[in-house]
């Protein structure tokens, strides 16, 4: 199965040169929790996470009307094509340690896959599992 089949294919990207209160606005208006973050020619060059703005920009004491989102922004995404198999994506992320990341076509994201897109698929949990399980390794239980 392919990256393009379970993919969420509705993006809502933000450029590098918004305030980060905006970001917020959109992730609160689309209940999203990690915005693309493109250039003016729409090229992804980040991402902006919920968690982003809580210890890049709030808890630093930030204005966050006052910061640009390139300030705050994840960057050297792991990123992957809908035409990439869905296996292969799963590995990525578990190897990564994340568990979202933007699917892109010519440098522009077109969709977002994230383990429960992986989940969804009754298939696929074995992946889903695999990655959420090295994407949790570094937890200690105590």
């Amino acid at each position: 199965m392919k990256v393009a089949d379970i993919m969420t294919g509705h993006v809502v990207t933000v450029n590098q040169k918004d305030p980060v209160a905006a970001a917020a606005r959109l992730m609160k208006r689309h209940n999203l929790g990690a915005l693309p973050v493109c250039d003016d020619a729409g090229k992804l060059r980040g991402l902006v996470t919920d968690r982003d703005i809580v210890t890049r920009c709030v808890a630093m004491d930030y204005d966050p009307a006052d910061t640009m989102l390139r300030e705050i922004m994840t960057r050297g995404l792991l990123t992957c094509r809908g035409t990439d198999d869905v296996e292969k994506a799963a590995a990525a992320m578990g190897r990564e340690q994340v568990r979202r990341i933007p699917v892109t076509e010519d440098g522009k994201p077109v969709g977002m896959l994230s383990l429960a897109d992986i989940a969804r698929r009754e298939f696929y949990c074995m992946e889903a599992a695999a990655a959420l399980g090295g994407i949790s390794s570094n937890i200690r239980r105590g």
